[in-house]
């Protein structure tokens, strides 16, 4: 399968809300239970790239979206702004193919390059399938929380799996990167 990855566009917006849209009605990976329209969708996606995380997409050779991932804080507070978390949604067609995985490396090399020290999967479901993909990539499990949510009329777990980027803790970070300036106002 040839594909194509590229930065993600307000006109990809459309196709990504329904590759969400079939992620939460039918997976777990979400633990959200009425999908996001595409105003709603919107908005979240002007917000990450305001702060210029990156939001990838890819493509196949007929230019139809197969899927997207992108980048964001783990959390707001300033001392976590060396920390990132990734999310990854593909196509129901388009998974075991290896686009998860061309996805995934491609927020990793740009997380990197923007100075980011660590990147964090929280999957939800405990989804096997997510768990192999990141830990390909050299993501280690670091956590599971049991009961974290309730969808699809069951429990469901959270695996939380960790690597580094870059010289990770190995070094005191670049404040003059772009993650040493996204709290200042």
């Amino acid at each position: 399968m040839t594909y194509r990855l590229r930065d993600a566009i307000v006109a990809d917006l459309p196709a990504i809300t329904a590759i969400y849209r079939e992620s939460v009605l039918n997976g777990t990976a979400s633990y959200e239970l009425t999908p996001p329209d595409e105003a709603e969708m919107m908005g979240r996606f002007t917000a990450l790239r305001e702060k210029d995380y990156p939001y990838i997409v890819v493509e196949g050779d007929d230019g139809a979206l197969l899927g997207y991932a992108y980048a964001s804080a783990f959390r707001t507070r300033p001392a976590y702004r060396w920390l990132v978390e990734d999310s990854i949604y593909l196509a129901p067609e388009s998974r075991g193919k290896g686009l998860g995985k061309a996805l995934l490396q491609a927020l990793i090399d740009r997380c990197t390059a923007l100075g980011f020290r660590q990147m964090t999967a929280v999957i939800g479901g405990a989804s096997p399938a997510s768990a192999r993909l990141h830990q390909s990539l050299g993501f280690e499990h670091v956590g599971l929380m049991k009961g974290t949510g309730f969808k699809h009329d069951r429990w469901l777990d959270t695996i939380i799996m960790q690597r580094e980027l870059g010289e990770g803790t190995s070094s005191k970070p670049d404040m003059a990167s772009y993650p040493g300036n996204l709290f200042k106002g």
